[in-house]
């Protein structure tokens, strides 16, 4: 079998430095917003190109508490419109509604899959205040572009780069991220993180994860609990040296797909620029889906379906008036995602686009 993504044989490479961070931690005993937090958000930081970087405990309490300071310091009110694409992981949308703010889904580029600028334009309104961009499958979007609207309509921009850590991103805009164990950069658990080049975004953010708490049982904010925890910081500090090198392989991975799958029932992803994707998962449409997973799977081969069901027709959205979207619908009746990862082999992948290939359709 040949996992769609084989995470014990991923870590296992890093295993040593896991059990010496752990022994660290364990003989310090500081277990909340230490030295390996501090470290870690410092080096992210550098990563980035930004000035802070701030660990949370998720993906979706970064997106809330970036909003939450935006409102807080009154640059948005609650109950204002922000644009978000309605092909993404609903972690994006509810990070939207949690913050007190209002969901407009637009259609993706039918290109890049990623936000798409003409949609954007269209979906805006008075009530509009804000863009959430979301860099899909690792794809930077059309960041000049949305940059330039957000401009000439005075909207705040965000970006949602959880799927996107290593790529070379557009402006100092402010950027939440996942560090979910399957990300290319991963946790052993749940882990996420805002950064911004902002100080008083920066300043808001590290009170609203810790209760509001400037300082021990002083509460300047109705803040709330969500703290990247040491141990998982110092995890990630062991896998960020190699998050470049493994992002590589990725991309290689990449381009042997994409030379190598040949087939009449499959669209393989438009990339604009290899070194704008960070290649964290690889998707292609397919009529055909779910006839060509049961032959993968038959033949050995896992793959994953990212995702199953459109946000807009979840239960949990059901309250979420949106246009029609028949894109978005369509993309998720038709993608499939293909094994990808930095410890998938050359020999591996060659088998994959050879089953796929004489998929008899």
């Amino acid at each position: 079998m040949i996992p769609f993504l084989d995470l014990q044989k991923i870590n296992a490479r890093y295993a040593e430095a896991y059990h010496q961070k752990l022994d660290e931690i364990l003989h310090k005993g500081w277990f909340i917003l230490g030295d390996a937090v501090q470290q870690f958000e410092t080096e992210f930081a550098a990563f980035c190109q930004a000035r802070y970087a701030f660990g949370v405990g998720n993906g979706l309490d970064a997106i809330t508490l970036l909003l939450r300071a935006y409102t807080q310091l009154g640059r948005l009110q609650e109950g204002d419109h922000i644009i978000v694409p309605a092909n993404t992981y609903i972690a994006t949308i509810l990070g939207i509604q949690q913050a007190g703010l209002v969901p407009v889904l637009v259609e993706p580029d039918p290109v890049t899959l990623t936000l798409c600028p003409i949609q954007a334009k269209k979906a805006i309104t008075p009530q509009v205040k804000g863009i959430m961009v979301v860099h899909l499958y690792g794809q930077r979007a059309d960041m000049p572009s949305l940059a330039a609207l957000a401009a000439e309509y005075d909207l705040a921009l965000f970006e949602d780069a959880a799927q996107a850590h290593g790529i070379s991103f557009y402006g100092n805009y402010c950027k939440t991220f996942s560090f979910y164990p399957g990300k290319n950069l991963g946790a052993l658990g749940d882990a996420g993180a805002v950064v911004t080049d902002d100080p008083d975004v920066a300043a808001l953010v590290c009170l609203l994860r810790n209760y509001g708490s400037p300082e021990k049982y002083v509460h300047t904010l109705a803040g709330t609990n969500s703290r990247l925890d040491e141990l998982q910081a110092a995890f990630l500090r062991v896998r960020l040296p190699h998050l470049l090198d493994e992002n590589e392989h990725r991309r290689q991975l990449a381009a042997r797909y994409a030379k190598g799958i040949v087939h009449p029932l499959i669209q393989l992803p438009q990339v604009v620029d290899p070194a704008l994707h960070a290649f964290h998962l690889y998707v292609i449409r397919t009529p055909k889906r779910e006839a060509l997973q049961a032959y993968l799977s038959a033949n050995g081969i896992q793959t994953m379906i990212h995702y199953p069901i459109a946000p807009h027709q979840q239960a949990a959205l059901k309250n979420c008036a949106t246009p029609a979207l028949p894109l978005t619908e369509q993309l998720h009746r038709e993608v499939l995602s293909l094994p990808i990862s930095p410890v998938l082999t050359f020999e591996e992948q060659q088998m994959i686009i050879d089953c796929i290939n004489a998929f008899p359709g």
